[in-house]
């Protein structure tokens, strides 16, 4: 067996634990205070009389704002380092989260929660921090360390979701999102950890697995664009943002359609990302040891099979728990591979621009996905049609991963000799 470089000369192994550590709870805090904010649509309406469409539609774009964000942040990222970058979005999701209290109008809750709090929490999320730490990790780590990270997030949902609910019942939904602010305040220290930015490490097995000298960003996204696979990933993750959203948003109003009580939301809000601790880390454990397009296509298709069996179920906590538990095994855990597809095909060293280009279409669906849902509560008095364009779209999503090929792209860039 041949000793390794490192054990050769007698460097230690260098620890990546502190860097995945504040990346996960990054992403925990984050995530946790985005997929929260459901439950505050019937508090905020009750109290400043705005309907579930002006308030969904300042969600709506919410969504979009933070997958726009991204390919911005993470193109800032990718050249200066991440970590005033992850600075400034703590700055504007604490100023989102603590400002909305003090709106009562639906260009208010844009500014807030659609606009600050949303680009805040853009800048603390999937392409940065995963990109981040991409670029300091061996090749055969990132897809686990992708998956833990993506768990963070999850575990921030399981957290958040109930102790929102239990401020709300306590003390109101203003005193919730002061809450959420201070909460906030824990992700400026976190983005220490991930302030430096260095070329991912060598990797003998897959040489062509980092850019080519002379590729610069701007090239490298023209290279992106002009790949079938790479499209073919942008419609699966604007099917996951639309399904994604829409539930995020009105899930606690379809659970209150059914006349059970907001604890219940809650309840089903947490379990969904308890159970994506466990689909996330899957994930990024089978990224290693099977095709990730297969994987795609599988979570995709297990969704439109979930729905549909939701839909004739009856509408008891029960059958919302289960819903929830079984949504929440691929809830994010889609992040993992995708971000695995995208650095497999092109490498980590823009991996933060080209994975945030993929989660802008995902935010796209997820704009769709609040707003319309919505719409369609006003207009409908309930979210039926919702629930089959649902089912509809994961199974094109599904059907799109196919063809993807998986296979190293290898580029025609001139090499020294």
């Amino acid at each position: 067996m041949n000793a390794t470089p490192d054990a050769l000369s007698g460097a230690k192994t260098p620890s990546y634990w502190p860097l995945l550590l504040a990346a996960t709870a990054m992403l925990m805090i984050t995530m946790g205070i985005r997929q929260s904010q459901g439950l505050l649509i019937k508090p905020i309406g009750q109290s400043t009389g705005m309907g579930i469409a002006e308030i969904s539609f300042a969600l709506a774009i919410g969504q979009f704002v933070w997958g726009a964000v991204q390919p911005v942040f993470g193109a800032l990222a990718d050249q200066r380092g991440p970590g005033r970058v992850l600075v400034f979005g703590g700055v504007l999701l604490i100023a989102g989260m603590a400002l909305t209290p003090l709106v009562s109008s639906q260009w208010g809750l844009i500014v807030t929660l659609g606009l600050l709090g949303a680009a805040g929490a853009g800048a603390g999320s999937f392409s940065i921090l995963i990109g981040a730490t991409a670029q300091q990790l061996p090749a055969e780590k990132r897809s686990m360390a992708a998956g833990l990270i993506n768990a963070g997030g999850s575990m921030g949902q399981f957290l958040f979701a109930p102790l929102v609910q239990a401020v709300i019942a306590a003390a109101g939904w203003m005193a919730a999102m002061w809450t959420l602010a201070v909460a906030a305040f824990a992700t400026l220290p976190l983005a220490w950890p991930l302030r430096r930015r260095k070329p991912a490490a060598a990797n003998a097995a897959n040489p062509t697995a980092t850019p080519a000298p002379g590729i610069g960003l701007r090239e490298q996204v023209r290279i992106a664009l002009r790949n079938p696979s790479y499209w073919m990933l942008h419609i699966g993750f604007f099917t996951c943002g639309f399904h994604i959203a829409f539930l995020v948003t009105h899930l606690p109003g379809e659970i209150a359609l059914c006349g059970l009580s907001d604890n219940v939301s809650a309840m089903a809000l947490a379990l969904i990302g308890l159970f994506n601790v466990a689909g996330s880390l899957a994930a990024g454990w089978l990224g290693q040891r099977y095709r990730m397009k297969h994987l795609l296509a599988l979570m995709y298709a297990s969704r439109a099979v979930l729905i549909a069996i939701y839909l004739i179920s009856p509408p008891t906590p029960m059958t919302f728990y289960l819903f929830a538990a079984g949504l929440g095994v691929t809830w994010l855990a889609t992040v993992p591979p995708t971000a695995g597809l995208v650095g497999k095909l092109f490498g980590p060293r823009y991996l933060g621009t080209l994975f945030g280009l993929t989660l802008l279409s995902h935010q796209i669906g997820g704009f769709f996905g609040a707003w319309l849902g919505g719409l369609a509560m006003a207009k409908f008095g309930d979210y039926t049609w919702m629930w089959y364009a649902d089912i509809a779209l994961a199974l094109m999503a599904a059907a799109a991963h196919l063809p993807i090929r998986e296979a190293q792209i290898q580029r025609a860039v001139p090499v020294p000799a």
